[in-house]
């Protein structure tokens, strides 16, 4: 992949100027003059070469000297001899490769964009203050200043990015503070916390309650229960069934009727992909070649450049570890250690409910609660803005949460507002970041339990394996103690029925220990088989992710790198197996034209691959599109949002009742069938295909049509890459939909003789897109390749393999 180099930070110049001299309003861009400075505007950006050579920086603000050894693929290998030096460093090395990335998430997170990028940005703002991201980030900072080894490495972690900062002049700016003509603020602990309550909103901060509502109050309970709450009938769980639990469980008693909201629009004008996850798999030594454990992990995110992880190594005399880390956060999220090795998957659980208020009056002073009516509390948010006067909101809060105001909408009806309140585990005081500093350290699997036990959220099925020869998968976070279906529609606020009175245990958890089949794996499915005795909401992946892995892992008993690597790049469609010969055998053969007969031929001799450079993965994903609308939209033109039967479970309907009543198209004076629907369809798919990517249809690729844009992380044109093409798809092990995809991917041998780790991500080590290291992953990544990760046990002895060493004396 061409390096996004001087070539480009000159186009963008050139971009850039036109818009600043032929606009009337600007909005951000900068002064002209300091931009475009030959000595220090956006010139001083470009890099022509990768850095060499040592560098020698004060270590005043340090116990003991530091060396940071920077291999060929610019990854940062920490020596340094305590905690607080190791933190401090990688606070310092990280700002210095990422620093407008870190600033530009918490920004994001915590509602404060409009104060760079002008008013259009005021609603996402507040939107994100409502949310409670701010305070729930205040709450976690108080479960961290009780715990003195995570706020000392917070601590020295802020400490080492405003050193870096401190050293910055306009000049050494990252090009994006330039472009926008701002500065960079100060680094605080607060700022972690909240980078981390954003991967909660990332991975946990979906809700479908206002749309189940809606569907209960139109469809009925019956439908909702068999239509929109069941689990595929070909659906692997994660722990393997047959899992004795050995525990009492609790019991949460469900009201004898149940609440029923008034119909309203969704309230969040913004929530995470639906389809956020990832997939991990860990096999036991009997399994594999090297008769020991191996490892793999990749996590589903959206992907940007730069990448939204940072590979590096962290080494004292009490502990090395590697893998990639967050931006922003000290420690490193997903790696291994010389002892053991993890790697995380999204649980989807429900641990986001809305419940809605009865306020007294018009004041909203007080609200309903088991019949009495309890004060609310006040939090005022500031958004500062660009360029113009700030801008104030007053939110309310109960005891469930922060109180957002959605119109009433029934059809026929004109609008009434009413007042729902979040409760949402993001709100909760948590320190996840003790659970990461304890895996870092885990020498056997009591340890990786032991560093689950504090975790709250996201909640995520982390996969495990060690030198001592262990697989184990744990289901990580808290979960609310619930009676079936709670959460899974708006609630009564007034009742207790409605709120969280207790949690689940954490050794009630799913989990499981090197299980008889010699295997582990997740792919967001449900955490467990049926008979596990507690509800944890309803909206898990679809099957085929999780069902594939498992069925790869079962055909091999000498598993090694490369058959994890080629499952990693796997991009066979179960979607498409379950599915398409029951539509291709449907399909008259009379009435086709010869271009139809020509398709309908082609499909039946597909392998159900995805590979970019095939058409029929196009021509299926499209088929199935317009089939899944002729079925649904019809019944679900209301005009409001309503929960539609998953993907899976509609298939199962044309798979096991073909003549179903919800295949006739209600709004027309036919009645039609699934055979009418499955043709009629198929002409529509072709027909947008064709007006999409032209008549010739050699033009279909699915690489083209499955497009796989890298954009920048502030979706600044011209800092991205219009298009990877690559294979896979949203149902393939090899999980790329978009930009959302497999945002690092990692292989580790556990051999007790040395742990070795391969791994990639598509951007590079730099954030700065006049560097070479900016995008010099992306063609690897594209082909699936991994690079050997270089884990060293001890300082090198010599510099060669190391360009650069920056030494802290």
């Amino acid at each position: 992949m061409k390096s996004l180099n001087i070539g480009l930070i000159l186009s963008l110049a050139s971009l850039l100027l036109i818009a600043y001299l032929y606009t009337y309003t600007p909005g951000p861009l900068p002064p002209a003059g300091a931009f475009f400075h030959p000595s220090h505007g956006f010139w001083a950006n470009a890099e022509t070469s990768a850095e060499t050579g040592e560098m020698r920086l004060p270590a005043d603000r340090l116990l003991e000297p530091v060396e940071v050894w920077f291999d060929e693929r610019r990854v940062p290998h920490i020596f340094a001899r305590n905690e607080h030096d190791l933190y401090f460093v990688q606070g310092y090395v990280t700002a210095r490769d990422r620093l407008f990335q870190m600033e530009l998430q918490i920004r994001a997170a915590g509602g404060k964009l409009a104060e760079w990028l002008g008013s259009d940005l005021i609603s996402y703002d507040l939107n994100q203050r409502r949310l409670g991201m701010l305070y729930g980030a205040e709450r976690a900072m108080e479960a961290i200043g009780q715990d003195e080894l995570v706020s000392a490495a917070l601590r020295a972690y802020a400490d080492g990015v405003n050193a870096y900062v401190e050293t910055l002049s306009y000049k050494s700016y990252p090009l994006e503070y330039k472009i926008l003509n701002v500065a960079p603020q100060q680094w605080e602990p607060l700022h972690t916390a909240l980078l981390l309550k954003y991967m909660t909103q990332t991975l946990a901060g979906r809700s479908e309650a206002q749309a189940m509502s809606n569907a209960v109050a139109w469809f009925g309970e019956e439908f909702a229960d068999r239509y929109l709450s069941t689990r595929s009938v070909w659906m692997d769980p994660v722990i393997p069934p047959g899992t004795p639990w050995d525990f009492e469980p609790l019991t949460r008693e469900r009201p004898d009727t149940l609440f029923q909201a008034s119909f309203t629009r969704e309230i969040l004008p913004w929530q995470p992909d639906p389809l956020n996850g990832s997939n991990n798999w860990a096999v036991r030594g009997e399994r594999t070649a090297g008769g020991y454990p191996l490892l793999s992990n990749d996590m589903h995110l959206n992907m940007t450049l730069p990448s939204i992880w940072y590979e590096i190594q962290l080494h004292t005399p009490e502990m090395n570890v590697y893998g990639v880390s967050l931006p922003g956060s000290p420690a490193v999220i997903v790696g291994f250690n010389e002892f053991a090795a993890w790697g995380s998957t999204n649980t989807g659980a429900d641990v986001m409910d809305w419940l809605e208020i009865t306020f007294q009056d018009e004041t909203r002073s007080h609200y309903l609660y088991e019949g009495e009516w309890l004060p609310v509390r006040e939090r005022v948010e500031t958004v500062r803005v660009k360029g113009e006067e700030a801008v104030t909101e007053r939110i309310l809060f109960t005891h469930h949460g922060p109180v957002f105001t959605a119109e009433e909408s029934a059809p026929g009806f004109s609008g009434q507002r009413k007042n729902q309140a979040l409760r949402w585990i993001a709100h909760d005081a948590s320190n996840e970041l003790l659970t990461f500093y304890r895996l870092n350290r885990a020498e056997n699997v009591e340890d990786f339990r032991e560093a689950f036990r504090t975790y709250r959220a996201p909640a995520q099925n982390m996969v495990y394996a060690d030198i001592h020869g262990d697989i184990a998968m744990q289901t990580g976070g808290v979960f609310p103690l619930k009676w079936e279906f709670q959460g899974r529609t708006v609630g009564d606020g007034s009742d207790a029925y409605y709120d969280w009175e207790e949690y689940i245990p954490y050794d009630h958890n799913p989990y499981s220990l090197n299980p008889e089949q010699g295997y582990l794996s997740a792919a967001n499915q449900y955490p467990a088989d049926v008979d596990y005795p507690y509800y944890l909401g309803d909206f898990f992946a679809p099957f085929e992710r999780g069902r594939r892995a498992n069925d790869l892992l079962r055909e091999t008993e000498q598993a090694d790198l490369d058959y994890f690597r080629e499952m990693l790049m796997d991009d066979f469609s179960y979607h498409a197996y379950k599915l398409l010969p029951e539509l291709l055998v449907r399909v008259p053969e009379e009435g086709l034209s010869s271009g139809e007969q020509e398709w309908i031929g082609r499909l039946l001799e597909w392998d159900y691959r995805m590979k970019g450079d095939l058409t029929e993965p196009s021509v299926f994903n499209a088929w199935w599109s317009e089939l899944n609308r002729a079925i649904w939209n019809n019944k679900y033109d209301t005009g409001f949002p309503m929960a539609r039967p998953s993907r899976d479970r509609t298939v199962q309907l044309i798979l096991e009742e073909p003549d179903s009543f919800l295949f006739n198209d209600i709004s027309t004076e036919e009645r039609e069938t699934l055979d009418d629907l499955i043709l009629s369809s198929f002409r529509s798919a072709m027909e947008r295909l064709g007006s999409r990517y032209g008549e010739d249809q050699s033009q279909w690729l699915w690489g083209d049509v499955n497009r796989t844009p890298l954009e920048h992380v502030a979706q600044i044109p011209g800092l991205g890459i219009a298009n990877v093409f690559t294979n896979g798809g949203a149902e393939t092990l090899n999980a790329i939909r978009g930009s959302h995809g497999p945002s690092w991917r990692m292989v580790v041998e556990l051999d007790p003789e040395g742990v070795r780790g391969y791994g990639v991500y598509p951007g590079g080590q730099s954030g700065n897109p006049g560097s070479p290291a900016y995008d010099e992953f992306v063609e690897a990544w594209r082909t699936g390749e991994l690079f050997e990760l270089n884990f060293l046990r001890g300082l090198p002895q010599n510099r060669e393999g190391f360009p650069l060493v920056m030494r802290f004396e």
